[in-house]
């Protein structure tokens, strides 16, 4: 189902399109996906067809939109997402409409052509040797989001404390047994994330981007396109070059276990802004997150 254009975004949609592109008549706008900004696919009179973002209401307080600019002109340099036309200090965006796009879904990124592209991509990113001095540091952002629920007085899970000090004691064991490299990241990677133009594949929207360890991106993707054993162990194997060992599996479960802890909390704070959904979708990776816990212990 189509998403209903947001009436105040016409004006704001309209005053970006004159700014970029010197002219504010467009042909045809529609809503696009996205959890937290409203963006639009316009296609303007010469059938030339943009994307624009309109930052979503609460944002400022989780993204720097100046730090979310320069992970993204990196992917745009790297040829990784689409050609960026503005990026604005309030995270308002243009970017060119990947053409004949497809965007992934749970079902289609199983497929092996797909998992072998976004390995490729996570390599090409991870290796650039870039330091973009973007910091993402999971479990300072955890503390952050932790301060905003607080502050907001959203109800917390009651055996919250007890799982957030088994979350630390795992990232105590893996801390020792492998080295951990801070490379950029894109650090949300959801299947809505991803899309295929022609025989390309692209990773958009650099929110969440920062220096981070690159075993994040490859378990966030599993988790949110629900990869079974099969599927992880392809994604490994294409992103490792080689079969991965038991110290590589722990070391991805773990980050499956700290994606689903940070998102969890990223999920509380959005519940004043966005309601039940939100809070239903923190249950969610709140149950997923013990369920791996019970798994990591297993190994």
């Amino acid at each position: 189902m189509a998403r209903e254009i947001v009436k105040e975004d016409i004006a704001k949609v309209k005053a970006l399109l004159l700014k970029v592109l010197g002219t504010e008549e467009y042909a045809d706008m529609s809503r696009m996906g996205g959890l937290t900004n409203h963006t639009y696919k316009v296609t303007m009179g010469n059938g030339e067809i943009f994307v624009v973002r309109i930052p979503g209401e609460g944002t400022e307080e989780m993204i720097v939109r100046g730090d979310e600019m320069i992970s993204t002109k990196l992917a745009c340099d790297l040829g990784v997402d689409a050609v960026m036309l503005y990026f604005g200090e309030d995270g308002a965006k243009v970017t060119r409409y990947i053409e004949n796009a497809e965007t992934m879904s749970a079902e289609t990124i199983k497929a092996p052509v797909r998992i072998a592209q976004v390995a490729e991509i996570f390599k090409k990113m991870h290796s650039c040797g870039v330091d973009t001095n973007v910091p993402f540091e999971v479990f300072e952002m955890a503390m952050g989001y932790e301060k905003i629920i607080n502050d907001n007085n959203v109800p917390m899970f009651d055996d919250y404390s007890e799982i957030k000090t088994q979350v630390m004691e795992i990232k105590a064991e893996v801390d020792k047994s492998v080295e951990i490299k801070k490379v950029p990241c894109h650090n949300d990677p959801l299947c809505e994330n991803w899309v295929v133009g022609g025989d390309r594949m692209y990773l958009i929207d650099w929110e969440y981007a920062g220096m981070n360890d690159g075993m994040w991106d490859v378990a966030d993707v599993s988790i949110e396109a629900g990869f079974d054993k099969e599927c992880d162990h392809m994604l490994l194997c294409a992103y490792l070059d080689r079969e991965p060992t038991v110290a590589d599996e722990k070391h991805f479960l773990a980050s499956k276990i700290y994606v689903d802890f940070l998102w969890t909390l990223w999920a509380k704070t959005r519940v004043p802004f966005d309601g039940q959904p939100m809070e239903d979708w923190a249950v969610e990776r709140y149950t997923r997150l013990k369920s791996f816990i019970e798994e990591y212990k297993s190994l």
